[in-house]
């Protein structure tokens, strides 16, 4: 059962991170610009965008949203359309 729930969550900040970068690119911002501006550490926001987080804050995600000139809401919906209707956010924590 881990193994699934490790499958779910590495797709989750996999896609996660493809849409953080797309958005950050679209700004032509590097990566330590927009985390100094957004106030998400380097480390936090180059580990989203790579996908090898294992997990986002809630408080981060905000951030990181609104570093990319979005609302966390906007961000989360671009998010579990990518994500598809199969996807289930309650399997993340299995």
């Amino acid at each position: 059962m881990q193994d699934k729930s490790n499958k779910i969550q590495n797709r989750f900040m996999s896609i996660l991170g493809k849409i953080v970068e797309k958005h950050r690119k679209k700004f032509k911002k590097s990566v330590y610009m927009i985390s100094a501006e957004s106030f998400v550490p380097r480390s936090t926001w180059r580990d989203v965008e790579f996908g090898v987080s294992n997990n986002i804050t809630l408080s981060n995600f905000c951030k990181i949203a609104e570093g990319l000139d979005m609302k966390p809401y906007e961000l989360l919906k671009e998010l579990s359309d990518k994500l598809g209707k199969d996807f289930s956010f309650s399997d993340l924590n299995n």
